[in-house]
């Protein structure tokens, strides 16, 4: 029987490719046994047991780019880490172990990999991350979504697979009439899907709340999923419109896809991934702080194929609504879209990364 650590998260994007991966993992081989690795307090920690799997929390943080004093505690907090992450080693005894991004995967890679075990990285954003880059260089393999990802690692590592998808969104069958009966929507109306992330999006969380009374005028009703931050006074905003269905959190997201005519979505790698295979029309609003700006490469390179839109941050007040209500009155658009993005949809690559990483050890 075979063991491998997943390690990584913080945000839906890590995590939910990496339950795809582990599930892959057990289909191939149902004996492996798979241990997750994340950082206390993160979504992981909940997300992960939900899925079936067993997770141990370690205490590291990211660097916090809006308050300097906050990282006084960080080369501590690493420190401790790599104790915690030794002695997990030491009691699972993995056979390898896969890094899937998040802070949390960094000490556990470099941790195995002093220890001679087989380390597997997957980056699912089209500018690697530079704990990533480090780690690369005595990595087994590396898995990419995209090509000429040789800037960032060592082109003999590299394997092109796409990035893993929640089979719940691949071999969706719902109709979107049964779709929207689960949201308690009207299948009469055209529909809009706004989601920024498990975490949020300001930004465009504020569009919407401003807009959230117009929104019938134009004959559209929102499936809203507002995240983490300041979900409280968005829900309050929009639960009294009929039109309007709000949370933060969408667990059965395949029915959001099934339900939507339209999307308003961030550009981190997963949303993009998850709307390809989805095929809907998407306005994406890039979070401009995301680590070298790489949610706007993302988007650019669908804009690029005429697969998308894109609305910058800093021009979400001003152009956002205009552009969601020219798109919705536009049905020849909303085809051409659909049609161009559906072309970019990848499927299996649970499956391929699966099957590398079982045949490597």
């Amino acid at each position: 029987m075979k063991k491998i650590i997943i390690a990584g998260g913080g945000t839906g994007g890590h995590i939910f490719p990496a339950i795809a991966i582990a599930n892959a993992i057990k289909q191939q081989a149902p004996g492996t046994d798979i241990l997750f690795v994340g950082a206390k307090g993160k979504m992981e920690m909940q997300r992960v047991p939900q899925a079936g799997y067993s997770i141990k929390g370690i205490d590291i943080a990211g660097f916090n780019r809006s308050s300097l004093i906050k990282n006084l505690g960080l080369p501590f907090k690493l420190i401790k880490s790599f104790f915690q992450v030794k002695n997990i080693i030491r009691d699972f005894k993995p056979d390898a172990v896969i890094g899937v991004g998040g802070y949390s995967s960094f000490p556990v890679l470099r941790s195995a990999q002093a220890k001679g075990i087989p380390t597997f990285i997957h980056e699912s954003n089209s500018f690697a991350g530079k704990a990533n880059i480090m780690l690369s260089k005595k990595a087994t393999q590396v898995f990419v979504a995209s090509e000429g990802m040789d800037k960032f690692f060592p082109a003999e590592k590299i394997k092109i697979t796409g990035n893993p998808v929640r089979k719940a969104i691949v071999n969706a069958h719902a109709t979107q009439k049964e779709a929207l009966r689960f949201f308690g929507l009207d299948d009469s109306l055209k529909t809009l899907l706004v989601v920024g992330g498990s975490l949020g999006a300001r930004s465009i969380n504020q569009v919407i709340s401003s807009h959230v009374q117009d929104f019938e005028t134009v004959g559209l009703q929102v499936i809203w999923q507002t995240g983490k931050n300041g979900a409280e006074a968005y829900i309050q905003r929009g639960k009294s419109f009929e039109n309007v269905w709000v949370s933060e959190f969408i667990t059965e997201m395949d029915k959001a896809y099934a339900a939507a005519d339209l999307v308003i979505s961030r550009a981190g790698a997963m949303a993009v991934t998850e709307l390809c295979v989805a095929k809907k029309p998407v306005i994406f609003v890039p979070f401009p702080f995301a680590a070298e700006d790489h949610q706007t490469v993302n988007a650019r390179y669908l804009v690029e194929k005429e697969a998308a839109i894109l609305v910058k941050d800093e021009e979400v007040q001003a152009k956002l609504y205009p552009a969601l209500v020219k798109l919705a009155m536009d049905e020849e658009k909303q085809e051409k879209l659909k049609t161009n993005i559906a072309k970019l949809a990848v499927t299996n690559a649970d499956e391929v990364i699966a099957g590398a990483v079982l045949s490597a050890i």
